[in-house]
């Protein structure tokens, strides 16, 4: 019988019966917004806790509350505004092989998604895995965290910082208990995420005790040399919320309990204020913070040394181009790129690159082979003709998912043949993707016969 989109499956985990659904592709089911944790605005993460009966994941999962994003200007549209935004955002979405069992020991990919820790969420269409699980025959997992003020505020009394770290560890956590519900390798779990994403996998690299959930890691343009924020620096953006706060809703608002509205605006102005005159310091407001639970001992100046020795085997790299994204998303810099100084946007543009993404990435990859770890690496060079953004951040992104409809209208694809462009590489990327990741498995059978 083929399988209708839509059509209702029920996976029984250890927490709890789930009823999902067929994907529009009839060959894989999907679970959506499995909540893997709860937290109160600015506590910590605890598992959800089991059920009685069954519950339904046939719902895409709300994103974090954020401000919103330009990236529409390069990816193109998304469905942003019809996921709409909550802060019980701790969720799961999961795909699997319509056939796959429990027990069948799928490999597993974990999907963390970008958004220099301020947007983006793991039920937008971009994201959508079903390629990855038919090509690959591998079980998925994208998982949301808290961002922007709500996941990177540290300020004492009110919220310890690193709060979407803590919730990431809390999913891989909960992939391990779980994934083997749903025909995965709670063994075999590969890591793969883009931009803050994949700085983010950096980060719980260096965690020695979150390092035996994942076999393996994929980062794809880890803004690796922002490296991560001092203690120092989050206590200057905690008063520069202190102090929009003020601004925006009086003396005496307590971040813990003003609405969230209010709350993003204070962390608008916040951000506004650490980018400084002319928008010109490049390192976020809101990240992770070196020395503050989970990155106890991980230092500020040399921040990579514990994920380079982590040991888990490693594609890492970065586009060609990767800076001429946030060129073109912030205005000022879009005109003067278009203007007289084009050339001199485009040599800052080149150093940006290298000096933010590829250098970093390459140090990082050169150490972890040092250190007797597989590491493979590349460097995305394609080039849509008609763009002008080049190889830019978030080019690879149409090519690792695959789905035609949620990237056509990306600019950065302008006078792309999909067929001819985008489907071609990005079969061969999903299968060296795919290809890494099933050698994860083996290496964690290899490891259990030992």
């Amino acid at each position: 019988m083929i399988p209708t989109a839509g059509e209702p499956v029920v996976v029984d985990t250890p927490s709890g019966a789930v009823r999902g659904r067929v994907h529009a592709d009839g060959d894989v089911v999907e679970f959506l917004g499995l909540r893997y944790a709860r937290a109160a605005r600015f506590a910590t993460p605890v598992p959800e806790p089991a059920w009685a009966g069954v519950r339904d994941a046939r719902t895409p999962a709300p994103q974090c509350p954020q401000l919103a994003s330009r990236m529409d200007e390069v990816a193109g549209p998304s469905d942003a505004e019809a996921l709409g935004q909550d802060e019980d955002c701790l969720t799961a979405t999961v795909r699997a092989p319509r056939d796959a069992a429990p027990g069948d020991g799928l490999p597993v990919l974990v999907w963390i998604h970008g958004g220099a820790y301020v947007i983006g969420g793991a039920s937008l269409s971009w994201y959508d895995t079903v390629r990855l699980v038919r090509e690959g025959r591998v079980v998925t997992v994208s998982v949301g965290y808290r961002l922007g003020v709500l996941g990177w505020l540290r300020r004492e009394g009110v919220s310890p910082g690193n709060l979407g770290l803590l919730d990431l560890a809390a999913a891989l956590s909960w992939v391990r208990d779980h994934v083997s519900a749903f025909g995965g390798d709670p063994g075999s779990v590969t890591l793969v995420g883009e931009s803050a994403g994949a700085h983010a996998i950096a980060c719980l690299m260096g965690v020695p005790h979150l390092r035996p959930l994942f076999a393996g890691v994929i980062l794809q343009s880890p803004q690796l040399g922002l490296g991560l924020a001092s203690e120092r620096a989050a206590a200057r953006v905690a008063g520069f919320v202190d102090d929009a706060l003020r601004e925006v809703a009086g003396e005496g608002a307590d971040p813990r309990t003003v609405d969230i509205a209010t709350l993003l605006r204070a962390q608008k102005r916040a951000m506004v204020r650490h980018a400084g005159p002319g928008g010109m310091n490049s390192t976020p407001a809101f990240a992770p913070i070196a020395g503050v639970e989970p990155l106890i001992g991980v230092p500020v100046g040399d921040p990579w040394v514990a994920a380079a020795h982590a040991g888990h085997p490693m594609i890492i790299g970065t586009t060609a181009d990767e800076a001429n994204t946030f060129i073109r998303i912030a205005p000022p810099l879009r005109r003067l790129g278009e203007g007289p100084f084009g050339p001199l946007v485009d040599l800052a543009s080149g150093y940006l690159t290298r000096r933010v993404f590829s250098a970093p990435a390459d140090r990082l990859a050169t150490r972890a082979a040092a250190a007797g770890t597989t590491v493979s690496t590349y460097r995305f060079t394609w080039r849509a003709p008609d763009s002008g953004l080049g190889a830019c951040h978030a080019i690879d992104l149409p090519f690792l998912f695959g789905g035609r409809e949620a990237w056509q209208q990306a600019p950065m694809l302008a006078g792309a043949s999909w067929d001819d462009d985008v489907e071609p590489l990005g079969r061969a990327m999903r299968a060296r993707w795919l290809a890494f990741a099933a050698g994860g498995a083996h290496r964690a059978r290899e490891q259990r016969v030992r």
